[in-house]
């Protein structure tokens, strides 16, 4: 035997040093370009009308030709709707038009593939790729990591970031009739893979891990934009096209605007967003509610009509096994609420002609059930909206939200929390009872602390013994978002780093020491799983597999996406809270990356030992 501290010290920087050098191979193009952070103000209104481009990209024949194409013409219905038009919409209907009249109104696949050639260029021809000029090579959330290998994850996962930066060309502003994507003044992080444009709830927890990386001025730009969006159309659509122009997300803007006020303590920002907040929390309101048991509250919902543009020959497809057109309608409508919710799709949102969760998609009844999580976002909004007004001085609007959100208090309480199952439960308006069905949501309360937290130990004592209930702590890769295996993207086995955050910070915030211990081993699982993933594969997933350890998840409508936007702020996040205790060491860690590591080091063992006798015996 002999000592090889000092050769094992250079190897091992020398392994480093190869780590942070491996190529990555993200779903999005490698594009490198470095841009200014804004555009110019002249430029930051879009045309008068906001959805000009919806005669083409949101509903009518064109978009029904071409979706519904035999053969199909695209393997994912996104990819049209996401190409640019090289003409003038009236220009492309004309001509459009004429053709069809040419071939009798039945063209050939081959006859609309030569239309779309000549009409419209590729997707993502908007955006260019954007280098954020806040970007830190070495933020101080790094500091908090103790374990090296964690340490070096996040170096990575902080990169990712320039990977996923994105700035609109002027050209969009100019012309938005154009495009289907919405022109916004700052530039943006992107969820990755098919996502390549902005995402509504997405953006909550991006922008939390930017805060975290302290990228503050990309995610202040990232607010301004909903805020300017909230100020042009009235309320912030599914994503950043036009053809989300019927439906919302999870509201989560007024939590976007106190994440980052907590971060730079910069309250004259939350208190000049506080028009813009009220008016999307009035949107919700009016356009979402239901009266259940004497009680206002709110359910997901959708205004336009058809199927969803994105996924438009996977609904019309679903819609053929319904007899009438009002019926498809009504189908079509509860697609897009369920897409609203976030969750697309889930046995969440199936009612069955016996009031149970079974089914598949036609199945789907979002509007017909109350569900947890957004009564409880909106009487957060509430509370925060409050809170920023009592930071202005307007004690008459500090005492006008503080009694909306006791009203959406009271409901949640007298129509949601079931103490049979001892925590919240959708409510399910057709059969007029509880939907006791495990979701990570119905512990959202817990999140934004919609309970009275004088009985949290009461409430800490039902849901730990709902958690030993169903279970929920057995699973290796994470809490799943069902206990139904449907092949749903949102049920069983997968597993969401929204819902993992949701399930972790609400136990924490229950602040009794079970509901802690438990959250921390959540965390700390989670951030494993995580781990091991990327050190197998080189990727951060959108959804994870519950059943496996660092395994990315499946089903749904597309493949599993990498990039990814809030997979990566929820890691960034738990990295800085729990770094300190967090190690790779032991089972279910990270032998994954260590094998990854001792790997390169044996590697370059071999290579150094090659070098040192190569060079005795030349």
């Amino acid at each position: 035997m002999f000592k090889l501290s000092t050769i094992s010290l250079l190897l091992v920087s020398w392994s480093c040093l190869v780590a942070v050098c491996q190529a990555k191979s993200y779903s999005l193009p490698d594009l490198t370009t470095d841009y200014d952070n804004a555009i110019p103000a002249e430029e930051e209104e879009a045309a008068q009308d906001p959805f000009a481009s919806c005669e083409i990209y949101c509903e009518g024949n064109l978009l029904h030709t071409i979706q519904t194409a035999v053969p199909k013409l695209f393997a994912d219905s996104k990819t049209f709707v996401d190409m640019k038009l090289n003409n003038s919409p009236d220009k492309t209907l004309a001509d459009f038009n004429a053709m069809m009249e040419a071939k009798n109104q039945t063209p050939s696949s081959e006859d609309l593939k030569k239309f779309v050639d000549e009409y419209f260029s590729a997707p993502g021809t908007e955006l260019e790729a954007w280098t954020p000029s806040d970007w830190k090579e070495n933020p101080s959330f790094l500091d908090l990591i103790s374990d090296p290998d964690l340490k070096q994850w996040g170096v990575e996962l902080n990169s990712i970031w320039k990977d996923l930066g994105r700035k609109m060309k002027d050209e969009v502003s100019k012309n938005p009739e154009y495009y289907s994507i919405i022109p916004v003044p700052n530039p943006v992080i992107v969820p990755g893979g098919r996502f390549i444009e902005f995402y509504y709830w997405d953006s909550y927890w991006i922008i939390r891990g930017l805060l975290y990386s302290q990228m503050y001025d990309t995610a202040r730009g990232m607010i301004e934009n909903f805020l300017s969006i909230v100020n042009r159309f009235g309320f912030i659509p599914n994503g950043g096209r036009v053809y989300y122009h019927g439906r919302s997300q999870p509201p989560l803007l007024t939590g976007m605007v106190k994440s980052y006020v907590d971060f730079t303590n910069n309250d004259k920002f939350a208190i000049d967003a506080l028009d813009t907040l009220e008016h999307e929390f009035e949107y919700f309101v009016n356009n979402h509610n239901v009266t259940v048991k004497n009680h206002i509250l709110c359910v997901y919902r959708d205004s336009s009509s058809g199927p969803r543009p994105e996924s438009y020959r996977e609904d019309v497809e679903t819609g053929e096994e319904f007899p009438t057109d009002e019926a498809r309608e009504l189908h079509y409508s509860e697609l897009k609420a369920g897409a609203e919710s976030g969750m697309d799709f889930s046995s969440r949102w199936f009612i069955s002609p016996t009031g149970t969760n079974e089914g598949n998609r036609t199945a789907l009844s979002t509007t017909s059930i109350v569900p947890v999580d957004l009564n409880a976002l909106l009487y957060w909004n509430a509370k925060l909206i409050a809170e920023f007004h009592s930071k202005a001085g307007n004690t008459k609007k500090v005492t006008e939200y503080e009694t909306k959100a006791e009203k959406i208090l009271l409901g949640i309480q007298e129509v949601l929390w079931n103490e049979e199952a001892g925590v919240w439960l959708d409510y399910d308006m057709i059969n007029q009872k509880p939907r006791d069905y495990y979701t990570p949501t119905n512990l959202s309360p817990l999140w934004v602390k919609a309970f009275n937290i004088s009985e949290s130990e009461k409430i800490s004592a039902s849901v730990m013994a709902y958690i030993e209930r169903n279970k929920l702590d057995s699973y290796p890769g994470g809490v799943p978002n069902t206990l139904s295996y449907t092949g749903e993207q949102w049920d069983a086995p997968n597993v969401w780093a929204p819902m993992q955050y949701i399930l972790v910070e609400g136990l924490n915030n229950l602040n009794t020491p079970e509901a802690k211990n438990m959250s921390l081993k959540w965390a700390t699982r989670w951030v494993k799983t995580n781990f091991a993933a990327f050190s197998k594969d080189r990727h951060m997933y959108e959804k994870y597999n519950a059943d496996e350890f660092g395994v990315g998840g499946g089903g749904g409508e597309y493949e599993v996406q990498t990039g990814f936007g809030w997979s990566n702020g929820v890691i960034i996040e738990w990295l800085s809270k729990h770094g300190r205790e967090i190690s790779t060491g032991g089972s279910g860690g990270g032998g994954a990356a260590g094998t990854r590591v001792m790997g390169v080091v044996v590697v370059a063992a071999v290579a150094l030992v090659a070098v040192i006798v190569g060079r005795f015996l030349w």
